[in-house]
């Protein structure tokens, strides 16, 4: 009997490939992520296939060892090596998802997604089906759950540039406290331009849920003093 992956074996494997990586793709096409359904389906499969072909080099020289008992300990095949080289190279795909917006960082959940599709795909290609579909579970469970079973009160820090400093910090004050909001730390900064004083406040707060970042500056700005405002990153 030959050593090898059967075609049905092959048509199999890249089938899974494909559906695993469409849900996994579809959460993220879904939220509007840079890499959706069609990127992590060729990653996915790509994987699977530079796979398939690595398990075709080590059934090749397993089969010329067979054959010819000499050559044995002269054809080897390295069963790491073109795995090897999709883990390093995928790391380039995942840095092209990965954007720096107004000092926030934008897509690594992507181009973490995409890097674990690889993984998927590396085990589907391999035959261990096990790895590849509990991996794939697992990936989606985090994806589409985690949110909802880990809660986590956010930190932000915002950035508050006002005038007349008594009357917009009872403002603001009042503002953080009908709203639930806790302000782990505040620094302070003032600038004096000729008559002008220009206060700068520096918020560290911690947020309910339900609350949405961008009501909180739409809210704050409408206050006549607040000259500017704005979430940086921690």
């Amino acid at each position: 009997m030959d050593i090898a992956v059967t075609l049905p074996e092959i048509i199999a494997r890249l089938a899974l490939s494909i559906v695993i990586a469409s849900v996994i793709g579809f959460d993220r096409e879904h939220k509007n992520r840079p890499a959706g359904i069609k990127t992590h389906v060729l990653v996915c499969v790509g994987a699977c296939i530079i796979a398939l072909i690595q398990k075709k080099i080590g059934f090749d020289a397993l089969q010329i060892a067979n054959a010819q008992p000499k050559m044995a300990g002269v054809v080897r095949a390295d069963e790491a090596r073109l795995i090897a080289q999709v883990v390093s190279g995928i790391g380039f795909l995942g840095a092209g998802t990965i954007l720096v917006q107004h000092r926030t960082i934008l897509g690594l959940t992507t181009a973490a997604s995409l890097w674990a599709v690889a993984g998927i795909g590396l085990a589907l290609g391999m035959g261990d089906y096990a790895i590849g579909v509990v991996g794939a579970i697992a990936v989606i469970i985090v994806l589409v759950f985690s949110k909802r079973l880990i809660h986590i009160h956010p930190m932000k820090k915002l950035e508050i540039k006002y005038k007349h400093k008594v009357e917009t910090k009872e403002f603001i004050n009042d503002y953080f406290k009908k709203h639930n909001i806790t302000v782990v730390n505040v620094n302070f900064k003032v600038t004096q331009n000729l008559n002008d004083i220009t206060y700068v406040n520096i918020y560290d707060i911690e947020t309910p849920r339900s609350i949405d970042y961008a009501n909180i500056i739409e809210d704050l700005s409408m206050n006549k003093n607040v000259m500017e405002i704005q979430l940086v990153s921690i």
